[in-house]
């Protein structure tokens, strides 16, 4: 027999190849853990865009519809592929918002792992990427848009930067393609990235082969059976324009004003990359070996300050979450330099790192746990009035046709009735559709124009029986039914439901 003390050396040699599989499995398994914790507070709080998102993806997943509301096809879902995402899990456990956790924890775990072989590649520590994942899951803004594409988009713009870096021309075709479906604006950030490699067109046909065979087969079937491969979202986000004296380019001032603290944690990492990629800059051209491993990281923020010039120059209103993918490549960015700076630097960068999460955090917990709104937020109602008014609604409206006081998702998510607007209402987009054709130049109407080569434009807007509206006075006597709502961007109002006939005399 073998003694005891034989087998002692055995094991600790097991014991000590284990401990690398361990370390392996701690990142992904503490960004999980981080990711169901954050999503467990935000769940109470998801904005109305979310639930218009959430909608689609249960029609898809019980009725096999693709449409805000299962009475009538729409083309309004801006993510593709976030619907087809949550629809697929949703199939699964029945329950939209729990599918929307879960493809969130599942993004975000995609999204360190895609960090961390990042990092790896570049020589930076391998606090990089805890602490890159770290300032994305707190930042308020981002907080507020969970559920959306976000996460999806995050994941996809980090693994477009490690295959672009690794000259792995199919996969990086495959993602981009993938990245397209997130949403098509983020195929800025894909052109930037693979543009910015030496020798760039290496590998570019089998990149572009691999990037039609993921795209063309939805696109397809959008603009031949939706009427549209682009989704509908863009013209009626562009037929919108401003809000009052605000825009995309200055929204964030608009934020700052309601929000001032969420919306200066949110918005910090835009001056900030513009301050250190001017330092960044001088030590490339005065040949920095650092410098020159952080080229991928600079690009990205080439890719996100482009991205905020698009969206600028499209006129399209400040909604919160079109600043995501801005924020998120400025604070890769900047993750990135922090981590790379020497030694003696490091301390002082890691307190200022430590400082913003934990004001994020204190910012984020301050009105009390669990929170009734984002942190950032437009929307004219908390989640839980609108889900409860959407129950309420379907009891009154008896099948009858409601059209919407502006806001639709969390009301039609809850109502499971005939809701119309823009976002449900197919005819109702053809107004918009001649609105940003007007607006555009020759190259911007001829490519309007295919892209909506399919749409049918003799369908007329649906007529409602009902129509929901907002007073802050008190509803008047031929309301059906009215409720008390109230929310930090549009302060107290009185919602109320009211015949159609009423409403238009």
């Amino acid at each position: 027999m073998r003694s005891a003390s034989a087998e002692l050396p055995k094991a600790a040699t097991a014991l000590w190849t284990a401990v690398p599989v361990a370390r392996s499995w701690a990142l992904p398994a503490g960004a999980a853990t981080a990711s169901a914790l954050m999503f467990a507070l935000v769940s109470s709080h998801l904005i109305d865009d979310t639930y218009i998102t959430l909608s689609y993806a249960k029609n898809l997943a019980f009725h096999v519809h693709w449409g805000l509301i299962e009475q009538g096809t729409a083309n309004t879902a801006t993510s593709p592929l976030n619907v087809l995402a949550l629809a697929a899990v949703t199939f699964f456990v029945r329950d939209a918002v729990l599918a929307a956790g879960i493809v969130f924890v599942a993004a975000q775990v995609l999204l360190v792992l895609g960090l961390r072989r990042l990092g790896e590649r570049t020589g930076l520590p391998a606090a990089f990427a805890p602490v890159t994942f770290a300032l994305l899951l707190v930042n308020p803004l981002l907080l507020s848009s969970v559920g959306l594409e976000v996460a999806l988009g995050a994941t996809g713009v980090v693994w477009t930067l490690v295959y672009a870096g690794e000259r792995k021309a199919g996969r990086l075709g495959v993602v981009i393609g993938l990245l397209a479906l997130v949403r098509i604006d983020l195929l800025l950030f894909a052109a930037v990235l693979f543009a910015a490699r030496r020798e760039f067109w290496t590998g570019i046909w089998r990149t572009v082969f691999a990037a039609l065979a993921v795209t063309l087969p939805w696109f397809g079937f959008s603009w031949f059976v939706l009427g549209s491969a682009v989704p509908d979202t863009l013209v009626i986000k562009i037929s919108q324009q401003s809000w009052g004296p605000f825009s995309f380019t200055n929204g964030p001032l608009l934020y700052w004003r309601n929000f001032p603290a969420e919306a200066a944690l949110s918005f910090l990492p835009l001056p900030l990359a513009g301050l250190v990629g001017v330092l960044w800059l001088v030590q490339y051209r005065r040949g920095s070996e650092t410098a020159r491993r952080l080229t991928p990281f600079a690009a990205l923020a080439v890719a996100a300050a482009l991205h905020y010039v698009a969206y600028s120059r499209l006129g399209v209103p400040p909604y919160h979450w079109y600043y995501a993918p801005s924020i998120i490549g400025a604070t890769i960015f900047l993750a990135a330099c922090a981590c790379a700076v020497p030694e003696r630097v490091r301390r002082a960068t890691g307190t200022v790192v430590g400082g913003v999460l934990v004001a994020s955090l204190v910012v984020y917990a301050l009105p009390g746990l669990p929170r009734q709104f984002a942190p950032i937020t437009s929307n004219h109602a908390s989640t839980t009035e609108y889900r409860e008014i959407g129950q309420e609604l379907a009891s009154i409206a008896h099948g009858r046709t409601v059209e919407t006081a502006g806001e639709i998702g969390a009301l039609a998510y809850a109502c499971d009735c005939e809701l119309v607007d823009e976002f449900s209402d197919r005819g109702a987009v053809d107004p918009a559709i001649a609105e940003t054709k007007r607006r555009s130049g020759d190259l911007g109407r001829a490519l309007l124009e295919a892209n909506f080569h399919n749409f049918d434009h003799s369908v007329a807007p649906i007529s409602p029986d009902l129509v929901l509206a907002t007073t802050r006075r008190t509803p008047p006597p031929t309301a059906l039914a009215s409720w008390r709502i109230d929310s930090p961007w549009m302060g107290t109002q009185n919602l109320y439901l009211m015949p159609a006939h009423a409403a238009g005399s």
